[in-house]
């Protein structure tokens, strides 16, 4: 697969994420990830170690399945209704290629509706890709937020 190529084919994986994301469609955007999963959204400083500081998520494959367990449940009060939620990703660039990895950076403009209230979330996404039989899946995803350092209402639902 030439450059272009794989860029394109990066781009359509992360529209569908976008798309499963927004329509709450939590098991197709489950699929998504590798089994070694890891999701982690900086708090505070958009390199500051996990281990040693607060991030707003910072979730292995387990911890994925258990947001998305709550989400689905209809005991989820922080997403009842559910957020009305649409995203625009840009900016793909592909920052690494090697042996069945792709290191892909974009950005997003996220609007969100919920009770009346609209908030508009902007950011920048890591996705680290394995490239497999099936297709893409995620290895990895980091999401810096711009204003991670701000005061901001509660992630109920999928960045």
């Amino acid at each position: 697969m030439d450059n272009l190529e794989l860029l394109k084919a990066v781009e359509q994986f992360l529209y569908s994420e976008a798309e499963y994301m927004d329509s709450h469609q939590y098991d197709r955007w489950f699929e998504l990830w590798d089994e070694q999963a890891l999701y982690w959204v900086p708090c505070n400083a958009d390199e500051a170690d996990p281990n040693s500081n607060v991030a707003l998520i910072y979730e292995n494959r387990d911890k994925i399945e258990d947001r998305l367990f709550r989400l689905k449940g209809r005991h989820a009060h922080a997403q009842n209704p559910r957020s009305r939620l649409m995203r625009v990703v840009s900016n793909v660039r592909i920052a690494q290629a090697d042996a069945g990895k792709v290191v892909v950076t974009s950005q997003f403009v996220l609007g969100e509706v919920r009770l009346d209230r609209q908030t508009v979330w902007i950011g920048r996404s890591q996705h680290t890709l394995l490239q497999t039989a099936n297709g893409f899946k995620i290895r990895e995803k980091k999401v810096l937020l711009l204003n991670n350092d701000s005061p901001m209402g509660n992630l109920t639902f999928l960045i």
